[in-house]
């Protein structure tokens, strides 16, 4: 039995008990990738990370990030709330600038401090990129409970993007059409495949809000893969990026939007995501977002 620290944050939001919890385990000597497996299933959070050496000595840690079932190359509320875990654990001042390693490669992040607390954010480390996808907006429909003509808006129609995580985008009328979305998990497999590590959730989305000044509402579904709903998902935002370039054409510049989420699970989030457009394509992308402690223990294991 060997003890291992732990702390618990609320990312994606500056208040507790709100935004998308994430258990983060520093002490991981001896820890092999079946006992991580084992211990986020424990936790039974959407994402436990594990705070490793990094193997490059420039580099800040090497960063697991695991769900109940499976290890992910890359997600985003793990990459923000580690991010300000790391930075608080250490005691260091912000902002503070490092890079984090993931499975998808090296992620540059900034930590700092404003009024609402400490906030993170950093680069997609794969600007989103289309996945081939055939299934029609009816039979998406049918997958989410909500007529076929709900599904769209403007010029918005059904995508699937990956930025390191697959997801199929879902362009829905309103906030109550995305309210009635609930994803009948069967039906979802026999569109997209058998449920896998890097199987696609459903990242349903419309222009109207609940927040005044945000840009875009949203739910992240995916039972298929023990998450029937997750309260802010950073990778989702990460693929959103490329549908947000293809239908909206920003101009040349930085763009900045805010995602809410969660507010379906009474855990209200807010996603802060950056784009660089220059000469009509996305040459950078950023996300960001807030995390604040909600507790912290050990692990006897």
């Amino acid at each position: 039995m060997q003890k291992r620290n732990f702390v618990v944050y609320d990312v994606f939001s500056s208040e507790r008990l709100a935004g998308n919890p994430l258990a983060v385990v520093f002490d991981t000597e001896g820890l092999d990738d079946a006992a991580m497996q084992r211990i986020a299933g424990e936790f039974n959070l959407s994402e436990t990370t594990f705070i490793l050496p990094p193997q490059n000595p420039k580099h800040r840690a090497n960063v697991r990030i695991f769900t109940p079932m499976h290890e992910l190359p890359f997600a985003g509320h793990p990459t923000v709330g580690s991010a300000i875990a790391i930075t608080e654990a250490a005691g260091a001042s912000s902002p503070s600038i490092f890079v984090l390693e993931e499975k998808v490669g090296p992620v540059r992040c900034a930590v700092s401090e404003d009024d609402k607390g400490m906030f993170a954010e950093f680069d997609l480390p794969r600007l989103p990129e289309p996945v081939p996808f055939s299934a029609d907006s009816a039979a998406i429909a049918a997958a989410l409970g909500i007529a076929p003509q709900e599904v769209g808006f403007e010029n918005h129609v059904v995508t699937q993007y990956s930025g390191g995580v697959p997801y199929v985008l879902v362009p829905v009328t309103g906030l109550d059409a995305a309210g009635r979305a609930s994803l009948d998990t069967r039906t979802w497999v026999e569109l997209t495949g058998p449920a896998e590590a890097l199987s696609p959730g459903a990242f349903v989305y419309c222009r109207e809000t609940v927040g005044h000044g945000n840009s875009f509402h949203a739910r992240m579904l995916a039972g298929h893969l023990g998450i029937p709903e997750d309260p802010a998902t950073g990778s989702a935002a990460a693929a959103f990026a490329g549908a947000i370039t293809r239908f909206d054409r920003p101009a040349d510049g930085v763009w900045r939007y805010a995602i809410e989420q969660g507010i379906e699970m009474g855990r209200p989030s807010l996603i802060r995501l950056e784009l660089d457009v220059e000469a009509g394509t996305l040459a950078g992308a950023r996300i960001g977002g807030h995390a604040v402690k909600v507790s912290e223990g050990s692990l006897l294991v």
